[in-house]
């Protein structure tokens, strides 16, 4: 592979993989809040 497909594919590589982890801390600190269902909307009796 020539130099320039390298350096492409480690930008490439930082850049997901630095989205991955920032996601990944993002969530950590704010992690998603579990919703209680609506009375009835499983499908129950109302």
């Amino acid at each position: 592979m020539s130099t320039g497909a390298v350096v492409m594919m480690a930008v490439t590589m930082v850049v997901v993989w630095g989205g991955l982890l920032a996601a990944v801390l993002k969530l950590r600190s704010h992690p998603d809040e579990q919703q209680e269902p609506e009375p009835g909307a499983e499908g129950g009796k109302p």
